[in-house]
């Protein structure tokens, strides 16, 4: 409690305190603050057991004048109630905690341009040393990639990357339905405007037709579980054996639909959705689905605006960046997850 009680009964501790405790220089304290070599393991340790008694912290705005570094990251991202896009900002809170920065998050409520610039400017007042985007449509992406910052700005098209990724998805999902015996693919395809829902289409596409399959008019829905579900309620059971639904939450409202008007799956229509939320293991039936890295995809954002990052310090003869020479980890492969919403035509 002493630490705790020494913070509360005055004004914060100093470098020159932590000095005063350790004694050393408050030169030596920076040092070890700042990770120098040049200190000894015996002073390092004396100097942090002083920091920990004393309840130190460093003075991050005093910091930042010295390194001209804030040590911020912004975001700018949307739909953040949709378990793609949280589970992609914690990954990018991970990865940037990691390297010492800290987050500072816009989210988006609307895709018009007189938001997105205001979230740009909310960012900028904070001084960040970049900003990641993640946009979900084209207009965001060409809005914010034309923006003129004179700080690393790293535009991510839609909620996965690299480009691709999307297409790889949903062409494993209908390999799946397809290796299954189903001939007749349908898809519930996500908001016509978004570009993760333009991909899965495609993908869709593509994988029927390099198998000699016809697809019919993709349904659109809007991300949500009730747009699932009134696609569900119109859906012509008749015409196809299986579903590919662009997102789990609308394949859990299709499922709830089909229920309803007493369609079987998979006994009659097979159903599979993409992004592998951790409900989707206990729908009932539980859903096939496409598992995707979105934690990893955080990491991926901040490893190339990090790379950013160190190459302007480097050019601007400051300190690079934790990343400084490296190259982003590779994002790991969809990976299709096989549970009992799908099956051979008539089982």
């Amino acid at each position: 409690m002493a630490p705790l009680q020494r913070r509360l009964s005055g004004a914060p501790p100093t470098m020159e305190d932590v000095a005063r405790v350790a004694g050393v220089s408050h030169q030596t304290v920076s040092r070890v603050l700042n990770e120098h070599p040049n200190v000894s393991q015996a002073t390092r340790e004396r100097v942090s057991a002083a920091i920990g008694e004393l309840g130190y912290r460093r003075n991050a705005a005093a910091r930042s004048l010295v390194t001209r570094s804030s040590k911020v990251i912004g975001v700018i991202i949307t739909e953040l109630e949709q378990y793609g896009p949280a589970s992609t900002l914690l990954g990018l809170q991970e990865a940037a905690f990691r390297e010492g920065y800290f987050v500072s998050v816009a989210g988006l409520r609307e895709l018009s341009p007189d938001a997105m610039l205001e979230s740009v400017n909310h960012l900028l007042n904070q001084a960040p040393d970049g900003i990641v985007v993640v946009a979900p449509v084209q207009a965001g992406v060409d809005l914010f990639r034309d923006l003129q910052l004179t700080i690393p700005l790293e535009v991510v098209a839609g909620g996965l990357a690299p480009e691709g990724s999307q297409e790889q998805a949903a062409r494993t999902a209908v390999a799946h339905l397809a290796d299954l015996g189903h001939r007749s693919i349908a898809h519930l395809a996500g908001p016509e405007q978004w570009i993760d829902a333009q991909r899965r289409a495609s993908g869709w596409r593509a994988e029927l037709e390099a198998r000699g399959l016809a697809a019919a008019p993709p349904m659109t829905g809007d991300w949500g579980a009730e747009s699932g579900y009134r696609n569900g309620l119109e859906f012509d059971a008749d015409a196809h054996t299986a579903v590919f639904v662009a997102n789990d939450q609308m394949a859990l409202g299709f499922m709830r639909a089909l229920h309803e008007r007493g369609i079987s799956v998979p006994g009659d229509i097979s159903v599979m959705g993409v992004d592998d939320q951790p409900e989707a293991a206990y729908f009932l039936p539980p859903l096939t689905t496409i598992r995707q890295d979105f934690r990893s995809m955080g990491r991926y954002c901040i490893d190339r605006l990090l790379l950013q990052i160190a190459g302007s310090a480097a050019g601007a003869g400051g300190e690079s960046g934790g990343t400084a020479g490296g190259t982003p980890e590779e994002l790991p492969a969809p990976e299709l997850m096989v549970r009992s919403s799908t099956a051979p035509p008539g089982q």
